[in-house]
């Protein structure tokens, strides 16, 4: 019987190690998945790399996880803003690497690693600093760079509902870098507020299929008390 449901957060990180590649979604605390995370913070593995819309809010959730002395290298398209206090402190004290993409430009990575394709070439970019060793190619009459796709061994997302067999239903902005993350990782491990019997899912909701996901757990906090 596939049932990919694990008994706590605690236990769907358990295996993450040091030196890991992780995708976490959410864009800013909309479908950033908090249990997830304050669990990998308890375990603390070190010298990860996060694949990121942004670097954290305030002190918790991705911020907490870099408070925690966890993340090597940000790789992510909105680092800065008025509560990043966090990660402008480790960044000013070299304590961590930043490589900062397009917007655009990292979902298209992202999307690039999870159907397979080598790279993707993108205007975004081209004639900055963000395209400097980079390969480069004129296609009709326009400029290019080459970007290489983005992968992870784990995916940390957040969904409103899942069956045993981890297909996902989002909650309206929650959705964000979810799906395309799922589809980058080698494991992905979905929070959600709710875990319902198989067949009450409408299968024209079901944005994620569960052959992309590995582990599913129920946020232990009440789904009154998240955002979407």
């Amino acid at each position: 019987m596939i049932n990919k449901s694990m008994p706590s957060t605690d236990d769907a990180v358990a295996d993450i190690p040091d030196g890991a590649t992780l995708m976490v979604g959410g864009f800013g605390p909309a479908g950033q998945p908090y249990a997830l995370l304050d669990a990998l913070v308890r375990r603390r593995p070190r010298e990860l790399t996060l694949i990121s819309n942004n670097a954290g809010n305030g002190d918790f959730g991705l911020a907490a996880l870099l408070k925690a002395g966890c993340v090597r290298k940000v790789i992510c398209s909105f680092p800065r803003q008025s509560d990043s206090w966090v990660f402008d402190d480790l960044y000013r004290r070299g304590e961590l690497e930043l490589e900062l993409i397009p917007q655009g430009n990292l979902a298209a990575r992202i999307q690039a690693g999870g159907s397979g394709l080598g790279g993707i070439y993108t205007p975004t970019g081209f004639g900055t600093l963000l395209a400097t060793d980079k390969e480069t190619r004129e296609i009709d009459g326009r400029q290019y760079v080459f970007e290489l796709p983005l992968k992870a061994d784990f995916a940390l997302i957040r969904a409103e509902r899942a069956d045993r067999w981890g297909n996902l239903v989002y909650n309206k902005t929650g959705r964000n870098f979810g799906p395309i993350m799922a589809m980058a990782a080698a494991c992905t491990i979905a929070e959600v507020n709710q875990q319902v019997s198989l067949g009450e899912l409408d299968p024209e909701t079901v944005i994620t299929p569960g052959i992309f996901v590995q582990r599913l757990v129920i946020n232990p906090v009440s789904p009154q008390q998240l955002s979407a």
